[in-house]
C-alpha cells in the first residue's frame, strides 16, 4: 500500500525525533559529566571572576560595540548618500570602498590601523586600543551598514520625494526630513543585526594588544582561562555574550514581524 506524502513526512519527523532521542540517551550515559562539570562549569574559578568579568570585560565590550557603531553609522550614511550621488568620482569612491572593506577580514582591517598606519607614518589613532580597535571596525561596519541604508532609502516610494519636490523643498531637505526617516524605520532589524556582529567582533581587539583595564570580555575570559588552566572562564564568556545578544536577536524578529504585518 503507497503511503501519502502526508504519511510519509509523519514518518519521516518522528524517525528524525527518535534519532535525536537516540543521540541524547547515548551522550547522556557516555558523557563524563563529572570531568565536564569540573572543567567548564568550576562554580569556585566562576565565583572568582566576578565582579571584575562585568565591571571590565563587558562594560569594555558595550563600550567598544557603542562607539564602533556610532562612528560605523556616520559613515555608513554618508557613503550610502554617496552611493546614491549622481556625481560620478562620489559614487565611485563609495562603490570602491564597500567593496574593499566587504571584501577583506577585519582582523585585517584591525591590524592595518592598530599597527600599518603607525608604522607607515609614524602616527596612531589617539586612545590607544579603544581608538584604534573602534575605528577599525567602525571602517568595517560602516561598509555593511551603508548598503543596509542605501536599500532602505531605495525602499522609500518615489512618490514620497516626488510630493515634497512639489511643495518646494530642496533635494537636501527632502532627503534628511522626508526619505531617511522612513528609511531608518525600514531598516531598523538589519541594523540591530549588524550590532549584534560588532558585539562578537569586538574579540578581535586581542589582536591590539591591551591592559589590564582594556580587556573586552573574550580577553578577560581567555587570561583568566590561561591563569586557572581551566575551561570555565570560557564558558561565563559564553554565558554573558549570550545574555546580551539573545534579547536583541529576539527584538531583531519582533521588529521584523512588525514590519511584515504593516506591509
Amino acid at each position: 500500500m503507497d503511503l501519502t506524502p502526508r504519511q510519509k513526512t509523519r514518518i519521516y519527523v518522528t524517525s528524525m525525533y527518535a534519532l535525536a532521542a537516540v543521540i541524547a540517551l547515548v551522550v547522556a550515559f557516555a558523557a563524563d559529566w563529572e570531568r565536564i562539570g569540573r572543567n567548564f562549569f568550576n562554580t569556585e574559578i566562576m565565583a572568582d571572576m566576578f565582579p571584575d568579568v562585568i565591571l571590565i570585560g563587558v562594560r569594555n565590550t558595550i563600550i567598544y560595540t557603542a562607539l564602533s557603531f556610532g562612528i560605523g553609522l556616520i559613515f555608513a550614511l554618508v557613503l550610502a548618500l554617496m552611493r546614491l550621488s549622481t556625481v560620478v568620482p562620489f559614487r565611485a569612491f563609495a562603490i570602491g570602498y564597500i567593496e574593499l572593506f566587504r571584501g577583506l577580514p577585519a582582523l585585517i582591517t584591525l591590524i592595518f590601523i592598530g599597527f600599518g598606519i603607525p608604522l607607515a607614518f609614524s602616527w596612531s589613532i589617539p586612545g590607544g586600543t579603544l581608538g584604534a580597535g573602534s575605528m577599525g571596525l567602525a571602517i568595517v561596519a560602516g561598509a555593511y551598514m551603508a548598503e543596509t541604508i542605501r536599500a532602505g532609502i531605495e525602499a522609500v516610494p518615489k512618490g514620497q520625494s516626488e510630493a515634497a519636490r512639489s511643495l518646494g523643498m530642496s533635494k537636501t531637505r527632502t532627503m534628511f526630513t522626508i526619505i531617511l526617516p522612513q528609511a531608518f524605520r525600514i531598516i531598523i532589524p538589519p541594523l540591530t543585526n549588524e550590532l549584534v556582529l560588532l558585539i562578537k567582533d569586538t574579540s578581535l581587539f586581542f589582536v591590539l594588544g591591551s591592559t589590564v583595564d582594556s580587556k573586552e570580555l573574550t580577553k578577560f575570559s581567555r587570561d583568566f582561562m590561561n591563569l586557572t588552566k581551566n575551561a570555565t572562564p570560557l564558558t561565563v564568556a559564553a554565558i554573558l555574550y549570550l545574555l546580551i545578544t539573545l534579547p536583541l536577536t529576539f527584538l531583531v524578529r519582533r521588529l521584523e514581524k512588525s514590519a511584515a504585518k504593516a506591509r
